[in-house]
């Protein structure tokens, strides 16, 4: 029961590039001309897909309906791209990544979210921590879909992974130049053939791994030699590290695993629930942070045992930790987009969501 679970987790991700759809209620997410904004962050269809905490105090979300931006840990916000006249115009944003060697370098995937878009579907790229974009390749000219998933390099700050489907374990492409070129890299095990993500490791240059409804690979070269990790049958959802020669972790169908030997092995430490996403922060490599449909939580100890993080209501969606400060959590929402932080003493979360 558990690998069909997540299978169609996987599906259900799968046909966010082709539609993505309405909230749990069955709202439809394309919005009416007459639709009013709800908040600073618009109108009630509006969800988050991607989200990033840097550590110069900069927020950035990827929502269906632009890109929102804070360089005050959350007081004010700006929308950047998506709307009337911006760049990305009646484009969603996802897949969002920044440099784990520069994070003033950003990438984002962009695809068609409105009738009568104006934005060109494809990869972009900022240089000033997403206060400007612009387009890398378009999706046209690279792919005959859109690409699905997307992760900065580790070996310069311009190097970007992406992955097409159509192209199955041949579809991980490689860019030297911010995106504007992309070449092969080795073919991922035939297994791997449909992905839900690209791992790279910070700190370790050329190490990286691919994971799915087949477990985990990885490579050590850039990609071009894979290796399936054994042990991993089942698949896997999320994978964090807090840096180079730290615990690595993975959120699967099983549960909670850990690796200490640089992905090379897994152990499977907590068995009770699995997570939709981990967040994790270099100052106390041991705190993870997990979210699943409903509620978030907290391990002080590598993932061998979980508390409960104040209750929030609503649709929850991207989990994120300040780099540098492991008590500084921040939790996004969606249908409508909201952002919220953890107050200081953990006992509940401030609301960091801008008027309309």
């Amino acid at each position: 029961m558990k690998h069909i679970k997540i299978c169609l987790i996987f599906v259900v991700m799968m046909l966010l590039l082709a539609a993505c759809g309405g909230d749990n209620s069955g709202q439809q997410s394309t919005p009416t001309a007459a639709a009013a904004p709800v908040n600073g962050f618009g109108v009630a269809a509006n969800h988050v897909h991607s989200m990033l905490v840097l550590p110069s105090q900069v927020l950035v979300l990827a929502t269906h309906y632009g890109i929102f931006r804070s360089q005050d840990n959350g007081a004010t916000w700006q929308q950047v791209t998506g709307g009337a006249g911006q760049l990305m115009q009646g484009l969603m944003e996802y897949t969002m990544t920044a440099s784990p060697l520069n994070p003033q370098r950003l990438f984002v995937l962009a695809e068609p979210a409105l009738p009568g878009y104006k934005g060109t579907p494809g990869l972009y790229t900022s240089a000033d921590e997403g206060r400007t974009w612009k387009l890398s390749v378009a999706d046209s000219t690279i792919s005959t879909g859109y690409p699905f998933a997307s992760a900065a390099g580790n070996d310069s700050p311009d190097e970007v992974y992406i992955f097409l489907n159509e192209l199955g374990f041949q579809g991980l492409k490689r860019s030297l130049d911010d995106g504007q070129h992309f070449s092969s890299t080795g073919p991922l095990p035939s297994s791997f053939d449909v992905i839900s993500g690209i791992f790279v490791v910070p700190g370790e240059p050329g190490h990286l791994f691919v994971y799915g409804s087949s477990g985990i690979a990885s490579s050590t070269d850039g990609g071009i030699h894979w290796r399936v990790v054994p042990g991993i049958n089942y698949g896997v959802q999320d994978m964090v590290t807090a840096g180079a020669n730290m615990p690595i972790y993975a959120s699967g169908d099983q549960g909670i695993y850990s690796s200490t030997d640089g992905g090379k092995s897994f152990k499977l430490v907590y068995t009770q629930a699995s997570y939709s996403a981990l967040a994790v922060t270099s100052q106390q490599p041991l705190v993870i942070y997990g979210k699943a449909s409903t509620t978030t939580y907290r391990s002080s100890n590598g993932g061998k045992t979980w508390s409960a993080l104040p209750h929030i209501s609503g649709n929850l969606a991207v989990l994120a930790v300040v780099p540098n400060h492991p008590s500084q959590v921040y939790l996004s929402l969606s249908y409508p987009t909201e952002m919220y932080m953890l107050n200081s003493t953990g006992t509940g979360w401030t609301s960091l969501t801008p008027p309309a």
